[in-house]
């Protein structure tokens, strides 16, 4: 399942602020949705791209979500290329141990990669 985190500020505090403030109460009633079905399912969290001081923020509540939440799968990505993010939910979805991740996509042939299966 992909989880779409949208409108956030720019500048990396307050779009910090902004999640843990108006998304994840949005996020945790999802949680609680996919905890209660019969098979964990995966969540991946997408984010828009943004500049480098983004990532610790975002890490640290994808992996926080990762651990509380458990069985349940948790990840994210970033980026704003669709055939990128689809393929990084195909990759998350057979990659059973992946967990409290997050993937940096830029959409220059990372589909491709992703994708392919050996």
């Amino acid at each position: 399942m992909l989880f779409r985190v949208v409108s956030l500020p720019e500048e990396e505090l307050a779009a910090s602020a902004a999640f843990h403030a108006r998304v994840l109460p949005e996020l945790l009633e999802v949680l609680g949705r996919l905890a209660a079905a019969p098979s964990p399912e995966l969540l991946t969290l997408v984010f828009a791209p943004a500049d480098h001081s983004h990532r610790g923020w975002r890490l640290a509540a994808v992996q926080g979500l990762a651990r509380e939440h458990a069985p349940l799968r948790i990840n994210a990505v970033a980026g704003d290329s669709e055939a990128a993010i689809a393929a990084a939910a195909r990759y998350l979805d057979g990659a059973e141990g992946v967990t409290g991740q997050l993937l940096l996509l830029d959409g220059n042939g990372a589909g491709e990669m992703l994708s392919t299966t050996a």
